[in-house]
């Protein structure tokens, strides 16, 4: 039986042509960037031709875009740096209870410095309320993080509006774009962010490498101390391969989005019509008419979470229950629990997503298999 790879949110397979760039940079591009030599200049030119190419891919100038290790040092540079550096104006936060842990977990560390944080709720869908974003402001708001589309449900949140609100009120607005950068064209100047995260690893990169971009006349304090690298605001030499990997990755999903995201929802359209024709119980989580095309969030009342998953690993299909950033924790999902409570739901999701190498008749196995296993496990 083919082995079924559907935990896209978690990490992404590296596309063979990105692999073929890196190694090429990892042959030709060795010179440290920042030397003024032969060797160091020909390395430069690989990273600016990167971060401009990059920077096209939402709309951005490249001096905008600051390189990273990834989405969580992204989101840590831009949400500990922004606040850090406009804390003369004040100390308050707003986020939701359902962002990524890279997210909460910086916002819960510039709690114990001080700050104050509010956590905007969520209703059934996942969804925020703008009006629930307004209240929540005050004269001493100076951040607001909400990100784009969920990792673990797929619903995508009204951004540009908030951002809107954020920017009358002269605060700055993050968004945590990981999950939908790749599927969702997004335009920075549009959506009028300041602050934007992204990580190679889920548009088929490599691991280790993402961008932050931060738009001009953004203060920011720098969140690691040592060179001058990336204008001062992210110090370290650059990971030069990696970031040649990710320009390829970003080359390659500009060409195909809309035929992919057009796959991803008809996987998921083809897994629901099994799932009714096999007249199982089940439960879509997330918001079905706003969300990323990619995951497939649902529960299963006659199934748990661990058999089912364990279950589905022996016929061959890798799925998750929920961030791969809590892998081995017993807790229901934190964005489950802000959705529906301490309920059966939350111990009963499979998160499904989607990507690179998957395939319609790859969404019938998996859903013919689920309905073997839920059935199985009922008896039980």
């Amino acid at each position: 039986m083919k082995a079924i790879y559907m935990d896209h949110a978690a990490t992404s397979p590296v596309h063979p042509q990105v692999i073929e760039a890196m190694v090429t940079s990892l042959q030709n591009d060795f010179g440290n960037p920042s030397s003024i030599h032969q060797f160091g200049r020909k390395t430069r030119h690989a990273l600016d031709e990167a971060r401009s190419s990059i920077a096209k891919s939402i709309k951005a100038v490249p001096n905008e875009i600051i390189f990273t290790s990834g989405g969580t040092e992204a989101d840590n540079l831009a949400i500990i740096g922004a606040a850090k550096a406009n804390v003369g104006k004040g100390q308050h936060i707003i986020t939701t209870a359902i962002e990524h842990h890279a997210a909460l977990n910086a916002c819960k560390s510039l709690e114990t410095e001080g700050f104050e944080v509010t956590y905007l709720p969520v209703n059934e869908f996942g969804s925020i309320s703008v009006q629930d974003l307004e209240r929540a402001i005050r004269p001493e708001t100076t951040l607001i993080t909400i990100m784009y589309g969920n990792n673990e449900v797929g619903t995508i949140q009204p951004i540009k509006e908030m951002a809107q609100i954020s920017n009358d009120h002269d605060i700055l607005f993050h968004t945590d774009a990981v999950q939908a950068y790749g599927l969702i064209d997004l335009d920075v100047r549009d959506l009028g962010v300041d602050l934007l995260s992204v990580s190679a690893h889920k548009i088929n990169g490599p691991k280790g490498v993402g961008f932050l971009y931060v738009k001009e006349g953004t203060k920011l304090v720098p969140y690691s101390q040592g060179g001058e690298q990336e204008r001062k605001r992210r110090a370290g030499t650059e990971n030069v391969a990696g970031i040649v990997g990710m320009e390829s990755a970003v080359k390659l999903m500009r060409t195909d989005r809309e035929d992919k995201a057009r796959l991803y929802r008809e996987m998921r359209e083809t897994m629901v019509e099994i799932f009714n024709r096999e007249s199982i119980q089940y439960h879509i989580n997330g918001d079905q008419d706003n969300m990323l095309p990619h995951v497939f969030n649902v529960s299963f009342p006659d199934a748990k979470v661990e058999p089912m998953l364990m279950n589905l690993d022996l016929a061959g299909i890798a799925v998750s229950s929920g961030s791969a950033c809590t892998a081995g924790s017993h807790e229901p999902s934190h964005v489950l629990k802000a959705m529906y409570g301490d309920n059966e739901r939350t111990q009963t999701a499979i998160r499904f997503s989607f990507g690179y190498g998957n395939t319609v008749e790859d969404a019938t196995q998996a859903a013919e298999e689920v309905v073997k296993i839920v059935n199985r496990l009922k008896k039980l």
